[in-house]
């Protein structure tokens, strides 16, 4: 045993000499520019800060930038791409993440005999304090050399820091469909918050959300789907994602 925590606090002692040597660059939430090395920069800087580029847009762009409210954050989430929003978009709807940021920072560190500059597309931290750093990809390029050597120097370096690190090339068109649905509802404030106990109260087992509807009446009728909609977002009622969703779906309490 005493071998085994010897040869974890070499790893360890290991890792942090190697994230010593990565520069990494950020914004801090009120735009300055922060130089700092991967061992010593400050989780909660990263996840309160700006994009560390700014973007421009201009008529014949390629690609679809924008900003994103996120239900998670309170705030602004910035992207580049419909891919980077679709993954956005599935970071907020998950509801073990606390925080969100795009285009969180710029690694600078080497890769063999060459120096790297990366800035990875999404900061995803957890709430049990786990950090995933998220590179997204178009799917044709899954198999593109050079990418899949940027893709392993990243996972290499984050983890030097203990982060994980996620390539997207997508997801199932119909949990991506479901999402961007239930994105229009996340808003507590633009639906009937005083209806939520009377929803969750209705629910049973086998219950569909045209159940639910019924079971409540009118006058209230019409303003229940969207307080259906608004808990399957935040968790406090589950579907199958899989499926499209529509007055049959089943929907039952979060276990």
């Amino acid at each position: 045993m005493r071998l085994l925590r010897g040869q974890h606090a070499h790893v360890g002692e290991q890792r942090r000499r190697g994230a010593a040597t990565v520069r990494i660059q950020y914004r801090s939430s009120n735009g300055e520019a922060v130089h700092a090395t991967l061992d010593r920069v400050v989780l909660s800087e990263l996840a309160g800060g700006l994009p560390v580029r700014e973007f421009r847009w201009y008529r014949g762009r390629k690609h679809y930038s924008g900003w994103y409210w996120s239900s998670t954050t309170g705030g602004l989430v910035a992207y580049e791409s419909r891919l980077e929003l679709a993954r956005i978009m599935l970071a907020d709807f998950a509801p073990d993440v606390n925080a969100i940021v795009g285009q969180p920072f710029r690694l600078t560190g080497a890769d063999g005999r060459r120096i790297r500059k990366h800035v990875p597309d999404i900061l995803l931290v957890r709430n049990d304090g786990g950090v995933t750093v998220v590179d997204v990809k178009a799917p044709f390029k899954r198999d593109d050399p050079d990418v899949m050597a940027l893709m392993r120097w990243t996972e290499r370096i984050v983890g030097l820091r203990g982060w994980g690190f996620e390539e997207w090339y997508g997801a199932p068109p119909q949990l991506l469909a479901n999402v961007r649905f239930l994105a229009g509802f996340r808003r507590e404030r633009l639906i009937a918050e005083d209806l939520i106990p009377a929803v969750q109260g209705a629910v049973s087992a086998g219950s569909t959300i045209a159940d639910i509807e019924r079971s409540l009446g009118e006058p209230s009728q019409v303003l229940v789907r969207p307080v259906v909609l608004h808990l399957l977002w935040t968790g406090g009622l589950v579907a199958d994602m899989t499926r499209p969703l529509d007055a049959l779906t089943f929907v039952k309490l979060r276990d």
